[in-house]
């Protein structure tokens, strides 16, 4: 196991994150944090990074080398972006990083910052087809992909800081701002030539902390059940109110409202004006929020090298394993209760006639069924059906994720409190939720059918005959301690399946 620290200068803040590294090619973000330091405020005068910037700046890194040592992190990587890509300071700049705090930083280029940018997101969202919005403190980055290859990318020379410092002025109402920033961006939009040929299914994915303070509001406004802000998907109607509400208002008003960091109130309203004229510019209709950027693209390309080359194939394969390695799952075990449920889904799908999306869901579950144990073994469901709800799952909607979640949750039996199942009343159906008893049922009869972890049953054929399901066992070995265990849950099974359980 490795562990490094992943240093972010950016234009508006600085940030180090600690990673570990293990299990071949998996990752685990273990702490994190940021600090306010607008290194490119006022550098559009003379393209200097300002004294005063520039000592914060060094104090937080001070700080930042101190937390990594404390934490024995091997190694530190280091990236700047734009306000230092431009600054005409950069050497001496970087030179007294060197001296101070020790720490060697990489001043990316446009093409690099934007690529590992790409990398974030197409190894963690499963958007086949896509256009990444990344708004940062001095830059704004615009990459077009397809069929999970980068086609396009644009980065432009201005970001929520600077878009904010260009249109300071006492004269203009914050509205009139708001507006003079939408149309100076669609200008620049307007000169984008691949731009015009987007293809219309593409998606619109949303990365960096502006986005992030969007998700914030919407989610106070929603009352949205979840705080994953990964694959948060919202419509652009909703977003425009939001953007009506807050570009109205002075900055101390701004600061007042939930969902707002403080430190970034005064230059949210620029990033907004910005998400306002692409969505408007490129006729988008809603845009899914990316949780992953910059600094996970070099998580991902430290951990599997593979990434500088081609994504990830398996995203939801990929993080759920990452998982149940962090969670010190056994395996094997994991991996013969997931083939179990696949073989019960498919073969008694003439009595639930679940589509197969229902399928992943139940992968799902069953491949982190357990992780709960972690917590404490009795009532362990439970404990199982939180800490899904809270994870960093790739590849999965957040509908699906709270389906898996409450899968995991009743395998034991069922054990739904209505009360816990109306909070996700917004992002489920109806009749989701005796699918999900049904999957619960399913999964605790494969789970009973390894209950001894050894693999003894190693396949099942079922056959539906009359008002009975017989399901026989393929065994290497005595499994009367798997066959009894799997029948107790005969009662449940005839209540949802209407049918008496016989396993042989």
């Amino acid at each position: 196991m490795e562990k490094i620290g992943i240093i972010d200068l950016g234009s508006n803040s600085a940030r180090l994150v600690i990673v570990e590294l293990f299990g071949e090619g998996h990752f685990m973000v273990v702490d994190e944090i940021k600090e306010s330091v607008r290194l490119g405020q006022d550098m559009e005068r003379d393209g200097f990074l300002k004294p005063q910037r520039v000592a914060e700046t060094i104090r937080t890194l001070k700080m930042f080398k101190k937390l990594a040592d404390a934490s024995k992190v091997d190694r530190i990587i280091a990236v700047a972006t734009a306000a230092v890509r431009r600054a005409k300071n950069q050497r001496s700049f970087l030179d007294e990083i060197q001296a101070t705090c020790g720490i060697k930083v990489k001043v990316l280029s446009e093409e690099e910052e934007a690529t590992l940018v790409y990398r974030g997101v197409i190894n963690s969202m499963d958007v086949p087809k896509g256009v990444i919005l990344e708004i940062g403190g001095g830059s704004t980055k615009i990459v077009y992909y397809n069929r999970r290859n980068m086609l396009n990318c644009t980065s432009l020379p201005f970001g929520a800081v600077t878009l904010t410092d260009l249109f300071k002025n006492d004269g203009l109402t914050p509205e009139q701002q708001a507006e003079k920033i939408e149309e100076f961006f669609t200008e620049q939009l307007s000169a984008i030539e691949w731009l015009h040929e987007v293809d219309p299914d593409a998606q619109m994915i949303g990365v960096g902390g502006s986005f992030r303070n969007i998700f914030k509001i919407s989610k106070m406004v929603r009352k949205y059940p979840l705080d994953n802000v990964h694959n948060y998907t919202l419509p652009v109607e909703d977003f425009d109110a939001i953007y009506d509400m807050i570009k109205v208002l002075d900055l101390d008003k701004k600061r007042k409202i939930k969902g707002i960091s403080s430190e970034r109130a005064d230059i949210l309203p620029a990033a907004l004006a910005v998400v306002k004229a692409f969505t408007r510019f490129m006729h988008f209709e809603n845009f899914t929020v990316s949780g992953m950027g910059l600094r996970e693209g070099i998580m991902f390309n430290q951990a599997m090298p593979v990434t500088l080359e081609k994504p990830i194939s398996d995203i939801l394969g990929y993080s759920l394993s990452t998982l149940v390695k962090f969670y010190e799952c056994n395996e094997a075990h994991v991996e013969h209760v997931v083939n179990l449920s696949v073989q019960l889904f498919k073969q008694l799908r003439v009595l639930h006639k679940f589509p197969r999306q229902y399928l992943k869901i139940l992968k799902v579950a069953a491949t982190l069924h357990d992780c709960g144990c972690r917590i404490k073994y009795y009532n362990h469901q439970k404990h199982s059906c939180y800490m899904i709800l809270n994870s960093t799952l790739y590849g999965i909607s957040h509908r699906e994720l709270v389906l898996a979640a409450f899968v995991a949750g009743c395998h034991k039996k069922e054990d739904i409190a209505p009360a816990d199942w109306l909070r996700y009343k917004d992002l489920v159906l109806e009749e989701d939720l005796e699918a999900v008893k049904k999957l619960g049922v399913i999964l605790r009869i494969a789970e009973s059918l390894d209950r001894g972890c050894s693999g003894t049953i190693k396949g099942i054929n079922c056959d539906v005959l009359g008002d009975s399901v017989i399901m026989k066992t393929e065994v290497e070995g005595d499994a009367s301690l798997e066959i009894r265990d799997a029948m107790n849950a005969n009662a449940e099974f005839r209540k949802f399946f209407r049918k008496n359980l016989e396993i042989l």
